[in-house]
């Protein structure tokens, strides 16, 4: 039991945002010990900065398993992630345990559709390929055919997930003139009248769609989802945009997929490993947009993560309700 007026240990794993930082330090119930840089902690200094802590606020970066949460002792009763996804975290572990755990749902959701609607826009019309000639002098004058790609206008649009991302991206679709918006998942949603959704089974949406958006969740069933098979079954002229997880793609079969025609374009926010090699099959390819994980890089919804993993935190340490606590 912590004893009266003793401060709790808290282990922050990366510098936060400044709305995050405020809060604990205003909380006046711990002692926040953090990791100063804005490159993920090394396993060893994170295994040394858990020890004896009452909470850990993490990244998607760090792996919190069995190791971490022996390294923390029984103190710990709360951890806090500054995320959407909690793949990274042993939840088996964490439940049995007995530690709440924090996340950051619904405040990404707008940044994170508005950036996959941006992907696939330049994905789509090519607009990396075209800086990039403006830029190399390949711009000799106005073509007829030269950097022609595909528009949403009268296209039909395929959501893979449609759940709180997959729903806003669905909703900023429409007004371009998407003619149908197919879905797939585990259940119809009724939500999905709101766009005129139609939910289909997956074969039926790779072979129908001109553009396909994965939004779902990482599960067992999703990991490796996007293969060779999955791809075969797309229109040579459709286009991929991966906002969800890296793992739900087989970036092998992607890069073959892209390389021979069989799909005409992606684009990918999400990768894997993260980063992504300099020197990765799939940056030599004109055809393959790849953003560095910043679905969800506006000021303010930083801003406000940071601010809702601090509050969950402290709500995790002063046992209280959290403002948005993971059920599992």
């Amino acid at each position: 039991m912590q004893t009266v007026g003793k401060l709790m240990k808290v282990f922050v794993t990366r510098r936060i945002p400044p709305e995050g930082m405020k809060i604990l330090s205003a909380g006046g119930v711990c002692e926040v010990s953090l990791w100063d840089s804005d490159e993920p902690v090394q396993r060893a200094d994170l295994l040394k900065g858990v020890q004896g802590a009452h909470g850990l606020l993490c990244l998607l970066s760090d792996r919190i398993d069995a190791e971490v949460l022996d390294a923390a002792g029984p103190n710990l009763k709360v951890i806090s992630t500054l995320s959407v996804g909690f793949d990274h975290m042993a939840l088996d572990e964490i439940k049995k345990r007995g530690i709440r755990v924090g996340y950051t749902p619904d405040v990404l959701t707008d940044a994170t559709a508005e950036l996959t609607v941006a992907l696939l826009l330049s994905t789509a019309r090519r607009l990396p390929e075209g800086v990039e000639e403006v830029k190399n002098g390949g711009w000799s004058s106005w073509k007829p055919l030269w950097l022609c790609g595909y528009g949403l206008s009268h296209s039909t649009v395929g959501v893979i997930g449609l759940g709180r991302i997959g729903m806003a991206i669905a909703r900023r679709l429409m007004p371009f003139g998407v003619n149908r918006l197919l879905y797939s998942g585990r259940t119809a949603k009724a939500y999905a009248a709101e766009v005129n959704g139609e939910f289909v089974p997956l074969d039926t949406l790779l072979s129908e769609s001109d553009f396909i958006v994965v939004s779902c969740s990482l599960t067992p069933e999703t990991q490796g989802l996007c293969d060779k098979a999955f791809f075969s079954k797309m229109k040579k002229t459709a286009v991929f945009v991966n906002s969800s997880r890296g793992t739900v793609v087989n970036q092998e079969d992607l890069y073959e997929a892209l390389k021979s025609g069989q799909i005409a374009a992606a684009g990918l926010d999400v990768t894997t490993p993260e980063p992504l090699p300099t020197n990765h099959p799939l940056l030599t390819l004109k055809n393959c947009v790849v953003l560095p994980h910043i679905g969800s890089a506006t000021h303010s919804t930083r801003g406000i993560m940071g601010a809702l993993s601090a509050q969950n935190l402290l709500a995790g340490l002063q046992g209280t309700a959290m403002p948005s606590e993971l059920t599992f």
